[in-house]
C-alpha cells in the first residue's frame, strides 16, 4: 500500500471530513469509557478520531501516512482537542501504550491485502491490547466484488477545499474476483485559478472477506467472544458488516 500524499489527504479531508452521527453513534455506545485509552488505527485524517474525542474518549491514533497524521492534527487543533499521533505500519506496530479497546474504521483494514501482513497487524493490536481488550472492526464487500466488470471503472471529480482552488481526481480501478483483489490507481490535480499546479499519483489495493473468513482470521489471531452485525449506517459502495472482538 502506498501510503496517501498531500493532495490525496486534502482530497480526502474536503470530500469527507466526518464520520456520521449514526457511525459515531456505533462506536461511542460499544467503547469503554473508564477503562483507558482507545486506540484507532489507520485514523486517517481524524474523520471518526475527532468526534470521538468530542464525546469523550481519550484516544491516540495510529496511521502510515505522514500527510494525513498532519492533517489529523490539524483538524484536532481546529476542534480544541488533543491525542498522541504515531507514525507506522499497522503490521509492525510497536507503541509505548497499552489500550483498553483498538478500531479500524471504514474497511480501511482491508488494505492490507497480503493475508501475513492482515494477521500480523491483528497480532500486534492485541499484543497492546489490556482488558478489557475490545477489537472493532469495519469491513465491507464491495459492490461489483460478485459481478465485477469486464473493463477498468473509470470515476472523476472534482473537491473545492477553498475559493479559487480544486483537487481534481481521476482514478481507474480494476477488480479481480478471483484474487479477492481491487487495485486503485489515482491521479490528484491542484487547480488554482483553472491553472494546474501540482499533480501526485496514488497506487492502492484492497482486498475483502465475508463474515465466516473474518471470524476465522481473528481467531487465528487468538481474539474470542467474536461477533458479527449489519452496518445502521448506509453508504452505496458495497455490503458492511462490523465485527467485535476481545483479546
Amino acid at each position: 500500500m502506498s501510503a496517501y500524499g498531500v493532495l490525496g489527504t486534502l482530497f480526502c479531508e474536503t470530500d469527507a471530513p466526518r464520520a456520521s452521527e449514526d457511525e459515531v453513534r456505533w462506536y461511542a455506545a460499544r467503547l469503554p469509557r473508564n477503562a483507558g485509552l482507545v486506540l484507532e488505527a489507520m485514523a486517517g485524517v481524524g474523520r471518526l478520531l475527532v468526534p470521538l474525542l468530542e464525546a469523550g474518549f481519550r484516544m491516540h491514533g495510529v496511521d502510515c501516512s505522514e500527510a494525513r497524521i498532519a492533517s489529523c492534527e490539524k483538524r484536532m487543533a481546529a476542534a480544541g482537542r488533543e491525542a498522541q499521533l504515531y507514525r507506522q505500519d499497522l503490521a509492525a506496530l510497536n507503541l509505548p501504550t497499552r489500550y483498553a479497546a483498538a478500531i479500524i474504521a471504514r474497511g480501511s483494514f482491508q488494505l492490507l491485502t497480503d493475508p501475513v501482513a492482515a494477521l500480523d497487524a491483528l497480532l500486534r493490536i492485541r499484543a497492546h491490547l489490556i482488558e478489557p481488550g475490545l477489537l472493532l472492526l469495519d469491513l465491507f464487500t464491495p459492490a461489483r466484488a460478485e459481478h465485477p466488470p469486464g473493463a477498468p471503472v473509470i470515476e472523476i471529480r472534482m473537491v473545492t477545499p477553498q475559493d479559487g482552488l480544486q483537487i481534481g481526481l481521476r482514478s481507474e480501478t480494476c477488480f479481480d474476483a478471483q484474487m479477492r483483489r481491487i487495485d486503485v490507481r489515482t491521479r490528484y490535480e491542484r487547480r488554482e485559478r483553472r491553472t494546474i499546479t501540482a499533480r501526485e499519483d496514488e497506487a492502492r489495493a484492497l482486498t475483502w472477506y465475508t463474515e465466516e473468513e473474518a471470524t476465522t482470521l481473528l481467531q487465528d489471531a487468538g481474539y474470542r467472544d467474536i461477533g458479527i452485525e449489519p452496518a445502521p449506517w448506509h453508504r452505496d459502495d458495497g455490503r458492511h458488516f462490523l465485527v467485535s472482538a476481545r483479546a
